[in-house]
């Protein structure tokens, strides 16, 4: 996630310059509307902006020496010469369409990078994922998983997450752990024989409710729902106060 944030964020700014470009392209057809040209030697049709001096000084130091060059021996040979207008009006619609897009898609980006991410409620549900990417219903489950298993499934944002078996043996825990650990995000495996999940990587231990028992996991496992919907086994984002702790989700 925060990779991808970067990756918007840079595509933010390179929109603020695309930006900067159009407005000086904008500014420029604005002025040129109101001129009245004249080819009259030392006749200035308007002054033009500050910016937009800086924007050309800009511009033209971005130009190959070649260009420069014929630019300069044009205007040499003939000081007096204005551009066809009906042609500069071409080009600049031409850089517009050409550029509109990408500060399009780029502006839609920036937008997104504020725009908060959609969690809880059930209609963020996610069907529970097999390790073959294969649906999870009740029914397969129930056959190879008896009261008190916990298993691991593929959940929200494809996390593994473990699903776990009530004491009837034949129906789901209400909410499902994320088994990805909060130390440094190896995946904690179940130990039944000491009734605890313990992670291999640095010795976090957490208990069959996924609180941590044992360091150096400085938080719980994160909570997903866990929902029967006519034998397929949904998640959704788990939003609302941590039992274990009282407090606001850390993950949420």
């Amino acid at each position: 996630m925060a990779q991808s944030r970067s990756l918007l964020l840079s595509i933010a700014v390179n929109a603020l310059l695309v930006g900067v470009l159009l407005y000086s392209v904008a500014v420029n057809r604005t002025q040129e509307g109101s001129l009245q040209l004249s080819a009259v030697r030392g006749k200035i049709a308007a002054p033009r902006t500050s910016f937009q001096n800086a924007v050309n000084r800009i511009a033209w130091k971005q130009l190959p020496p070649s260009a420069k060059k014929t630019v300069a021996q044009a205007f040499l040979s003939n000081p007096d010469m204005v551009p066809d207008m009906g042609k500069r009006k071409l080009m600049n619609n031409l850089v517009l369409a050409a550029v509109a897009p990408v500060v399009a898609s780029a502006g839609g980006a920036y937008l997104y990078y504020f725009y908060p991410p959609q969690t809880g409620g059930a209609g963020g549900a996610v069907g529970a994922l097999d390790a073959l990417g294969n649906p999870v219903t009740t029914e397969s489950w129930f056959k190879t998983h008896k009261k008190n298993a916990r298993d691991l499934v593929q959940g929200i944002k494809g996390d593994p997450t473990y699903l776990i078996v009530n004491e009837d043996g034949n129906s789901l825990n209400s909410y499902g752990l994320n088994a990805v650990c909060t130390h440094l995000g190896c995946v904690v495996p179940w130990d039944a024989s000491s009734n605890k999940f313990k992670c291999p990587c640095h010795g976090s231990q957490y208990a069959p409710d996924g609180h941590v028992v044992r360091g150096p996991a400085p938080r719980p496992l994160a909570l997903a729902h866990i929902m029967d919907d006519n034998g397929k086994i949904l998640l959704s984002p788990w939003t609302e106060t941590d039992f274990r702790t009282g407090e606001k989700p850390w993950w949420a």
